[in-house]
């Protein structure tokens, strides 16, 4: 397997579960279930179609889309065709796609639907390099244009293409090398323009070979996929499905997520911590809204929960009276959260940004064990991940095989594997910073190894607060702190070079609302109802709370309560949902200094 190529492995398993479930879609109300056979036949369509269309090997090919089924059959079918795949976040904005096309140098550029198409139409006259588009979903031209291809015009290329490019697509696929460049996975970025990782197919290879020798998972169980292809985790996601025969189902979106889940019933889940707080604070709000006598059970459940959670983490059985007592607590509370997750969930994996121990834990209690990981898109995204048979919450577990892992003198974590990327594409300097000449790569990230070889991340090496009095904070552990109550949705604390930490706090907008009926304060625009006193008691009572857990040097002296969430749309967050410290900083600026004040 070692000297596969994606596009080998992919035809591999084309042939080898020919008629078994690959991919599931809801269209029109109902799901869908392609084959393998048939996923196949769509990727043979369009890799032809490409090649007809004049596509060279190594030529640049756009995905501009939101995750879904055409994304993944795309994605095979440029790897087939020689091509590298350029994805290309569907939340970005018509200037940062322009920059990613000309960059890459994109010469076929596939878009999900018309809303796509508006933007790049926008920019096409300074986009050069690009010779057509291809909508997936949504467009129907007035006449057939060189330019822009319909999805179904773009695969009737490929069919009435196939006798005359049959024997050029097999060569591609059969001379296609694992040192060839797969793919260029531009990075979100919390700071200035997204730089362009050049990933080749050994790298991932060398990933999914790793991955599977950690996650046991068995050929023909179904995930659900959610997260953007465009960001390597989900990318990985994707091809683990191809690598283990999987079945994956593609959510309708992140908002559908609640419907989904049980409809699609997961044996695991792939997901960044946003989702499982999200859930995590659904699950508390609804004890809190409950009897007393609800409430007393459910605080008996996560109490005989806990009690169960330690025994399993120091790998002892649940035995007698508390085995009773937990059989009882999950038919009575934690069954409810199975279901409404499917029912059949073996476990799950949380990667992207850290996740707070306190909602592991209250997870694992509940009978649902999150498995954290580690890595980065430059190491096609993986360095460390938990087993279901070696974890420890608060850790991102062990170093994968074939990965070595080591603390720089300054604390930060290095990697080294046949996972790690190539380097920047066109920036030697950026490169030659963090991929050293020894092979190791500079995460930035600041972290510990303990002595059986867990990986303890503490905090980005450049968002590290040194106070005015030389203490180092690692703000990332703060942050998640506050949000294990339900009540915050988003924190930045802010410090650098000042006297003390303050924060930038924004409220869950469900939690607000009940909270302002309960009240009586309603019929305020959100900019007052956060600036109510019973508000700022409220989110003060959680701050104090939390502060008990930290060093006098770490607590939060003063916050702010913002009127609105930080979210991608608005700029605050990226497509992977980090907290754009730097714009943050600009847009509340006069809001911080406040609070020095």
């Amino acid at each position: 397997m070692a000297e596969k190529t994606l596009a080998t492995m992919f035809w591999d398993r084309v042939e080898r579960s020919a008629d078994s479930p690959a991919q599931q879609l809801k269209r029109g109300g109902k799901w869908e279930t392609l084959t393998w056979r048939e996923v196949g036949e769509a990727a043979r369509e369009l890799a032809t179609a490409l090649i007809a269309l004049g596509r060279k090997r190594g030529d640049a090919v756009g995905v501009l889309s939101a995750s879904r089924a055409e994304w993944v059959q795309a994605d095979f079918a440029i790897f087939s065709a020689g091509c590298v795949t350029i994805p290309i976040y569907p939340t970005y904005p018509a200037d940062l796609i322009q920059y990613i096309v000309n960059d890459a140098e994109v010469r076929t550029l596939i878009v999900e639907d018309p809303v796509q198409l508006a933007k790049v139409l926008e920019v096409r006259g300074t986009m050069e390099r690009l010779e057509q588009v291809v909508v997936m979903q949504g467009y129907e031209g007035k006449e057939p244009s060189p330019f822009i291809h319909t999805w179904e015009a773009f695969r009737r290329l490929g069919r009435e293409s196939a006798d005359r490019l049959k024997g050029e697509l097999a060569t591609r696929v059969t001379e296609t090398k694992p040192e060839d460049v797969a793919t260029i996975v531009y990075t979100s970025g919390t700071t200035g323009p997204p730089k362009g990782v050049v990933q080749i197919h050994r790298n991932h290879m060398a990933a999914l070979e790793a991955a599977a020798q950690v996650l046991r998972v068995e050929e023909g169980w179904v995930h659900l996929l959610f997260l953007p292809l465009a960001h390597s985790f989900g990318r990985l996601e994707s091809f683990t499905g191809v690598h283990r025969g999987l079945t994956t189902a593609f959510a309708e979106s992140i908002d559908k997520l609640r419907e989904n889940l049980p409809e699609v019933r997961p044996h695991f889940l792939v997901s960044v911590p946003r989702v499982f707080e999200k859930v995590y604070a659904g699950v508390l709000a609804k004890a809190e809204a409950g009897s007393p006598l609800k409430k007393k059970i459910f605080r008996w459940a996560v109490g005989v929960g806990k009690e169960a959670s330690r025994l399993k983490q120091a790998k002892l059985p649940v035995t007698g009276a508390l085995a009773v007592k937990y059989r009882l607590a999950h038919t009575l509370v934690f069954s409810k959260m199975h279901e409404a997750l499917g029912g059949r969930l073996v476990f799950a994996i949380s990667g992207g940004a850290p996740l707070s121990r306190e909602i592991a834990e209250f997870f694992h209690a509940a009978g649902i064990l999150i498995l954290e990981g580690y890595g980065l898109t430059e190491t096609c995204p993986i360095l460390s991940a938990n087993r279901t048979d070696a974890f420890k919450f608060g850790s991102v577990g062990q170093a994968i095989p074939g990965v070595g892992l080591k603390i720089a003198s300054d604390g930060e974590i290095l990697g080294r594997g046949s996972n790690i990327a190539k380097g920047y594409f066109k920036k030697p300097e950026a490169t030659a910073e963090v991929f050293l000449p020894d092979g190791w790569f500079a995460t930035g990230d600041i972290g510990k190894i303990d002595p059986e070889g867990f990986l303890f991340i503490t905090d980005r090496k450049k968002d590290l607060i040194v106070t005015a009095g030389g203490m180092n904070i690692a703000p990332q552990n703060i942050e998640n702190l506050l949000k294990g109550d339900p009540f915050i949705s988003q924190v930045m604390v802010h410090g650098d070079k000042r006297p003390y930490p303050v924060a930038l706090i924004t409220v869950n907008p469900e939690e607000l609302t009940k909270f302002a009926k309960e009240q009586g304060i309603l019929n305020l625009d959100p900019a007052a109802l956060v600036k109510h006193p019973k508000v700022v008691e409220r989110v003060s009572r959680i701050v104090e709370q939390r502060n008990t857990e930290l060093q006098s040097y770490a607590k939060i002296k003063k916050f702010a309560i913002l009127p609105g969430d930080f979210t991608v749309e608005n700029g605050f967050l990226t497509p992977t949902l980090k907290v754009k410290r730097k714009v943050i900083r600009e847009e509340y600026r006069d809001a911080l200094e406040e609070l020095y004040r």
